[in-house]
């Protein structure tokens, strides 16, 4: 017993001499000597610390995505906000428009158990138009892109809302991309 008690107590002597000093105050510590690069020419260490931003726009009357580059990934109301503000400059240039403007007033977004539930304000004739189709289609693409949304439903004042699908069916179920897969093109 005693030789145990000698061992446990040479043991703990050792450990308590491999700590850490301990300061009486704090520290500065000098960061690295220069910054840590990926391998030279990739131009990665620009967005370091960036994340995709998926958007569906129309292009040729097809459904395609673009991709920015954002800081951080942002919720659902802001990514759908993002969407309705429509292709930017270069991607006008290269010949994306929206379906959003002027077939459906989109007030809002929530998420809510994986369903991203966009709120549609105003009057909708829901008639299945091409141009309704792919307004939705941009909405359900844009939003299923994200891997906290596993579907898109719609709502109008709090009540669901039947939206069309590729095919012109209308449908009050949670929506994916692959709903509206006849309308995306490829790059």
């Amino acid at each position: 017993m005693n030789r145990r008690v000698s061992i446990m107590a040479v043991a703990a002597l050792l450990l308590a001499g491999c700590g850490v000093p301990v300061d009486e105050a704090p520290r500065r510590v000098p960061g690295p000597p220069r910054a840590y690069r990926t391998p030279a020419g990739d131009g990665a260490e620009s967005n370091a610390g960036r994340v995709n931003e998926s958007l569906c726009f129309v292009r040729d009357d097809h459904l395609r995505t673009v991709v920015r580059r954002v800081d951080y990934l942002p919720d659902v109301d802001t990514h759908l906000r993002h969407l309705l503000a429509g292709p930017g400059d270069a991607e006008r240039d290269a010949g994306f428009t929206s379906a959003l403007a002027g077939t459906t007033s989109v007030a809002g977004a929530r998420l809510s158990g994986g369903v991203a539930e966009v709120e549609v304000g105003g009057a909708s004739d829901e008639t299945g138009r091409s141009d309704q189709i792919l307004a939705f289609g941009q909405i359900v693409c844009t939003l299923t892109t994200r891997a906290d949304v596993h579907g898109v439903t719609f709502r109008r004042d709090g009540q669901p809302l039947e939206v069309p699908r590729a095919d012109g069916s209308l449908s009050r179920v949670p929506l994916t991309a692959t709903d509206y897969a006849p309308l995306i093109g490829r790059r």
